[in-house]
């Protein structure tokens, strides 16, 4: 039997706010609370709250038939806690049905899988413990933030005992091979791979009221139509996205709602079943195993770090950043405020903001203003770390880093004139 398994992933950072070279020292509160409550709401209420109601009625209508999975990051669900506790509710009943399953991730969606390991493992461990105190459900699978898969990775997550990972599937790593299998991960045979298939993601997520799109309109049965299609050796489907798809990136009107709900019944029209991703991989035998020498995600074309990691900004901030990993670590144990700063400055999308070719979310006006908030504010944390714990962190450190950030400053200053003196060449061309 041909299996489909829908994941959704609901992560939303703590924007930082306006935080300047003269903040340092004087301010250490970080976050744009204002924009990140109005965010939240937004999608709270355009978004996860009627797509949570209308799954609870789909698993209930199709007597628990219907099945998903969540993976819902650390700085969503404290957001959620906080600015709207009804969808912490919605989810504790959607926990309850038994037909969703909770995914673990890096508590603080973080690129430490490749730059601090220890620090990974410790993220997991957390969220881990943060999704079986609010839904009472103990994760046994993982995806890495931004589906971020190694060889390497794969052995870390084998070693804590995870039996399934979830990954992207990236053309170059594939090849040939087709993602509706179960797959092993090389090196390490006991973890077994659930690959996305992101045409068929994407469908959904980007392309369902496109009108130029050649497959507009797209129906629930012309949907399931080209999954029953497939060849029948193929038995797992996996169709991930992120959950906002539903009601903010295709809106109500476009009837994204009306196509979901009609998914399970002409599904099981076609003999089709949906599955969570533990259930795929206890039931489908992987076929072989999958090599991947260098780290893959899910963004761009090239299903590589480059959005995150591509550019000498990003670079610096990420090489600050996770330089003083060790030390912090001994000194957050005794200040929980210090922690929270520590798990959101690591968090992938301001790094993301610092990308020249794909800033997406950002209300930066570019990557160097990006840069330079997220370093102020980095600034101003190792100082905090310095004036309460003085014997962790050597001033020459601290110095040296306000150092690059003065320079840093009076370069960009340099490049904004240019580009503005080019911008008026070109008006008067």
């Amino acid at each position: 039997m041909k299996n489909i398994c829908f994941y959704f992933q609901i992560h939303q950072p703590l924007k930082l706010k306006r935080f300047r070279f003269f903040d340092i020292g004087a301010d250490h509160y970080y976050y744009d609370d204002f924009q990140n409550e109005e965010n939240i709401l937004r999608l709270v209420n355009n978004s996860y709250l009627p797509t949570n109601k209308l799954i609870l009625e789909m698993i209930k209508s199709t007597n628990g038939k219907f099945k998903c999975a969540f993976s819902i990051s650390g700085p969503a669900l404290e957001q959620f806690e906080q600015y709207a506790p009804e969808l912490i509710d919605s989810f504790k009943e959607l926990a309850a049905t038994k037909s969703v399953e909770f995914l673990t991730e890096p508590y603080a969606h973080s690129l430490s899988s490749v730059f601090d390991t220890d620090e990974f493992e410790k993220q997991v461990e957390k969220h881990a413990k943060k999704i079986f105190e609010l839904f009472g459900k103990e994760p046994k699978a993982i995806r890495n933030s931004e589906l971020i898969y190694s060889d390497e990775i794969g052995a870390l997550v084998s070693k804590m005992g995870y039996k399934t990972m979830l990954i992207e599937g990236a053309r170059h790593v594939l090849g040939w091979k087709s993602p509706n299998y179960v797959y092993t991960a090389n090196g390490s045979p006991k973890l077994k791979l659930l690959i996305r298939n992101y045409k068929l993601s994407d469908d959904i997520a980007f392309r369902f009221s496109d009108r130029s799109w050649s497959d507009f309109p797209l129906t629930a049965e012309k949907y399931i139509d080209w999954i029953a299609a497939m060849p029948e050796d193929e038995k797992v489907v996996n169709i991930w996205m992120g959950y906002e798809a539903l009601g903010e990136f295709q809106r109500k009107e476009s009837g994204i709602f009306d196509f979901l709900q009609a998914l399970p019944f002409h599904a099981m029209e076609k003999g089709l079943r949906f599955v969570t991703p533990t259930e795929v991989s206890e039931a489908v035998k992987p076929t072989e195993s999958v090599s991947a020498l260098f780290p893959i995600g899910w963004s761009g074309e090239e299903k590589d770090l480059s959005v995150w990691t591509g550019n000498n900004l990003q670079q610096e901030a990420l090489e600050k950043l996770y330089g003083i990993a060790e030390r912090v670590r001994l000194c957050i144990k005794k200040d929980r405020t210090l922690l929270r700063d520590w798990l959101n400055l690591q968090t992938t999308d301001h790094f993301r903001y610092m990308s020249h070719k794909d800033p997406w979310g950002s209300n930066y006006e570019n990557a160097y203003d990006a840069f330079m908030n997220y370093m102020n504010v980095l600034a101003d944390f190792l100082q905090r770390i310095e004036n309460m714990y003085p014997s962790t962190i050597e001033n020459e450190e601290l110095n040296e880093l306000l150092k690059t950030i003065s320079n840093q400053e009076k370069k960009i200053d340099v490049l904004e004139k240019e580009v503005k003196k080019l911008k008026a060449e070109k008006k008067e061309k």
